[in-house]
């Protein structure tokens, strides 16, 4: 094996350390940059506590006060603590190392639950919907005041939850996923306390179920394209960040390449991205400096952190069986 200043090191064969990038440069060019992503521990240990310990207090208060929406609202909570639960558990495993079973680790667990956190989040919001109406169809009394004194709690235990998610949802599907779930529970709590002011005010019990109605339809709008998004990286398709087209160009124009085939890129986890290609340099001799260098461009331009480069003579004897483009 081979770094980057071109030194072997002994028992590289086996794991590096995570952050650790190296070079092969056989008929195969490697790069693997197992950059961890960032830890959000602490905010997902506050953001169980605190919502796990607001569920309880709104089944209490909403079942006294008669409120369905501040008891839907519970069912909304305790699924994405559950589900603030399941991504912490994901964001753990994804700093796995490789094994000899898992050889990627286990980084596509994150995406496992950002998936998983989309469909709970879709669900629970139909749930809630359904209550709506059946309560819709049969108003009863609810005590505004309690539900506006406890939804206003709500508010601030889940904005702050989602602040605390708020710098890594840009990088890490699996954050956003966390941050979806409380940013959208801030929403359902600013609705209750809107609802049982209005009902104060004007006395229309039906208020109630038509704001959580409204609040749901928002919900599924805002996390349709999580759900699309993190189902895309299930499937290994690439990454609406990364431009496949500008990836090919780059490839095709690297010196000595007539062919670039078998292009894939995929997503790893929520944060990091893979891509193997077949470049057929005719008459070139193996180029370990090429090969660093491309290898380096993609990560940098690209933001592709494990790509696999194989080298091919081109030959007519020994066509490449994966060259056709319906052919994987």
């Amino acid at each position: 094996m081979h770094d980057h200043d071109g030194h072997n090191h002994p028992g590289d064969d086996h794991h590096d350390p995570i952050g650790h990038g190296h070079v092969h440069a056989n008929d195969h060019g490697h790069v693997h940059h197992h950059h961890a992503p960032a830890s959000f521990g602490l905010a997902f240990a506050v953001g169980i506590s605190l919502n796990g310990a607001y569920v309880v207090a709104e089944v209490v208060f909403g079942i006294l006060s008669n409120s369905l929406a501040l008891i839907a609202d519970a069912g909304h909570n305790l699924g994405d603590v559950l589900s603030l639960l399941v991504a912490w558990v994901a964001s753990r495993l994804a700093r796995r190392l490789p094994t000899e079973r898992y050889t990627y680790g286990l980084r596509s667990s994150s995406i496992l639950a950002a998936l998983s956190n989309a469909i709970v989040l879709l669900l629970v919001t139909g749930g809630v919907s359904w209550a709506a109406v059946q309560k819709l169809l049969a108003p009863s009394p609810t005590d505004g005041v309690a539900m506006m004194s406890v939804a206003a709690v709500g508010v601030a235990i889940n904005a702050i939850t989602a602040l605390m998610f708020a710098s890594g949802r840009k990088d890490d599907l699996n954050l956003r996923a966390a941050f979806a779930h409380m940013a959208s529970d801030a929403l359902v709590a600013l609705g209750v306390v809107v609802s049982g002011g209005l009902i104060l005010v004007t006395g229309w019990a039906w208020l109630d179920p038509v704001v959580s109605l409204g609040i749901g339809a928002t919900i599924v709008v805002g996390t349709w394209s999580l759900m699309r998004e993190s189902l895309d990286l299930a499937l290994q398709a690439t990454p609406r960040s990364v431009n496949r087209t500008a990836v090919l160009d780059y490839l095709q124009n690297l010196p000595g390449v007539r062919e670039v085939h078998d292009l894939h890129i995929w997503g790893m986890s929520t944060t990091e991205t893979a891509l193997t290609a077949h470049l057929v340099r005719p008459g070139m001799s193996l180029d370990d400096s090429l090969l660093a260098r491309a290898c380096a461009d993609l990560r940098a331009r690209f933001s592709v952190h494990h790509a696999t480069l194989q080298i091919e003579a081109g030959g007519e004897d020994h066509p490449c069986e994966l060259a056709p483009h319906d052919v994987v």
